[in-house]
This record gives C-alpha cells, structure tokens and sequence, in this order.
C-alpha cells in the first residue's frame, strides 16, 4: 500500500510522517511517534482512552484516520506537562485521588483539559457532561470530577483535596 506524507503538529512540535490511507491516528501517534499515553480499548470510538486533542478538540483516534489529521494541531496526553512540570489538571488529578488503574487517565485529561480552556471554571453538571463519552471501570467519577471542578477554580476550598488547601 502506497504511503502517503503528513504534516501534524504534535504537543507544539511540527512532524511530518508517511502514513497508509488506512491508518488510524492512534496508530501513527503510538507506533510513529511512541506517544503510548492514549490507549485503545474498545476500538469503536465509545469508551474515550484514545481520546486526544485535533484543533483543540477532544477527538477519538482511533476512529480518525491519520490523513484526516493532516495540517492539524495534535494534543495527547503527554503534552499537557511542560517538561518534568505537571499540569494544574494533571496535578490536581494526582491530589484528589483521581488515578485509579490509569487506563482511561489519558482520555480523561484531554477531554477535561479542552473544557477547562473554554470554561475554566465549569460546574459538576458541565464536567460531567464533557466526561461523558470517557468511561472508567474503576471509580464512580466523583473524584475525578472534584479533580476538575478543583482545577478549575484551585483557591476555592477542597475538603477531598490533598493539597492542604
């Protein structure tokens, strides 16, 4: 099958890269790039773990195909650190107790950090219908929620929050 080159800019790095027409993003992004943190799970685009950032916003990778991506700016997970510095998100993740076994973690973050950048201060009922196309096996959402409303607006008083605030 003939290759055909792209063009992405990955976590604010411009990469070009030969794909085959039939080639997901989340392969590109795994196998090309070894960007391991999105995951695929169930293949059909409804649990959420491949979810990543196209032009900020979130998108199933595993569902688009990497020439649909091409020209487009990509977001995963391993992008919202800078460098050896997590994120607030990520942080706030970490100190609400959010991270269960990690798998759906990655889909989870994009999805709640492309809400964040349009509504930084976004209630329960927002975050939990912009989280709704991410599923976890391990928690009933609560703290993942509290992690993100927490995120969002961090001087307010956290009594789950293990910050000390």
């Amino acid at each position: 099958m003939e290759k055909i080159k792209i063009t992405l800019t990955i976590n604010d790095k411009l990469r070009e890269v030969n794909v085959a027409p039939n080639d997901t993003l989340l392969e590109v992004l795994r196998e090309k790039f070894d960007l391991t943190g999105s995951k695929e799970s169930c293949g059909e685009g409804v649990c959420g773990s491949c979810t990543i950032q196209m032009d900020g916003k979130p998108v199933r990778s595993c569902l688009t195909l990497a020439l649909e991506a091409d020209g487009c700016t990509i977001k995963t997970v391993e992008g919202l650190a800078n460098g050896d510095q997590l994120s607030d998100l990520q942080e706030s993740f970490i100190n609400h107790g959010a991270v269960q076994c990690g798998f759906c973690t990655p889909g989870m973050l994009i999805s709640a950090d492309a809400l964040l950048q349009n509504n930084p201060k976004p209630d329960e009922k927002t975050v939990r219908k912009a989280l709704a196309g991410n599923i976890c096996r391990c928690t009933g959402y609560a703290k993942i929620v509290d992690a993100v409303c927490h995120a969002g607006s961090p001087d307010n008083q956290c009594p789950d929050c293990k910050t000390g605030q």
